[in-house]
C-alpha cells in the first residue's frame, strides 16, 4: 500500500510539472485527470487547431516510459478520448492526437507528439504545431 501511495504522489507531481511545461510552450490546459468508466486521460491540452490527449509517465529511462504504454492502456485512453469528445462536442473540429510526456529524473519533461494513432482517428486532419 505504501509503494502505491508513493507512486500516486510521484505521478501527480509529474503531471503538475508537465502541465506547467505545456503552458510555457503555449498550450492551454483543457482538462486534467479526465476520468470515465472506460478510461482516464492525464492531461487534455489545446494549442492552435490541435487537441492533444496526453499520457504522462514518470520513469527512470525513456525506454521504460515507452514500454509502460501497453496496447490495453492505449485503448483505455482512446476510449476516454471518445467519451470526452462526446461530452464536449465543441472540441470535435480540432485535429486530435495522442501524445506521451515522459518525466525522467534530472531532465525536463519530453513531449512525444502523436505517440500513437488509434484506428478510429481520422487521418485527413492536419496535426499542426
Amino acid at each position: 500500500m505504501r509503494g502505491r501511495r508513493k507512486a500516486y504522489r510521484r505521478g501527480h507531481r509529474a503531471e503538475n510539472l508537465c502541465a506547467f511545461v505545456l503552458r510555457l510552450k503555449g498550450w492551454r490546459i483543457v482538462a486534467r485527470r479526465f476520468r470515465v468508466p472506460v478510461g482516464e486521460i492525464d492531461i487534455i491540452a489545446r494549442r492552435g487547431g490541435v487537441l492533444a490527449m496526453i499520457e504522462v509517465k514518470a520513469r527512470r529511462t525513456m525506454t521504460e516510459a515507452l514500454e509502460a504504454i501497453t496496447p490495453k492502456q492505449r485503448h483505455r485512453i482512446e476510449r476516454a478520448g471518445e467519451a470526452f469528445l462526446s461530452r464536449y462536442p465543441k472540441w470535435r473540429n480540432l485535429a486530435l492526437r495522442f501524445d506521451l510526456m515522459v518525466v525522467r529524473p534530472g531532465h525536463l519533461p519530453r513531449q512525444i507528439a502523436d505517440a500513437w494513432r488509434p484506428e478510429w482517428r481520422p487521418l485527413n486532419k492536419d496535426l499542426g504545431p
